[in-house]
């Protein structure tokens, strides 16, 4: 999976074969806030879904970024990885 950071749409981007998947972003000094998940109307993989959110929080490790999860989906992705609960700014509780 190839993901874009398009700064200009503030979105990860990749494609699927029914089109378009992306994750709204905004940043704030040294955190990135994720807002929205786009998909195409009948896309429904959940599993794909993780392994995108997985690679979006690989960049922010790589950009010493903290994560805030705003959308409800995204917070669900913390509790099941814990592994990326470092990634939270200090002071967030899932």
């Amino acid at each position: 999976m190839e993901i874009k950071d398009n700064t200009f749409a503030r979105q990860f981007e990749t494609t699927v074969e029914k089109g378009l998947v992306s994750v709204e972003y905004s940043f704030q000094e040294k955190k990135i806030f994720l807002t929205k998940i786009n998909t195409p109307e009948e896309f429904d993989n959940e599993e794909f879904i993780t392994q995108l959110l997985c690679k979006i929080m690989a960049i922010a490790i790589e950009r010493k970024l903290k994560v805030v999860p705003i959308l409800p989906k995204i917070v669900v992705f913390f509790k099941k990885n814990p592994v990326y609960k470092e990634l939270l700014p200090p002071g967030i509780r899932l």
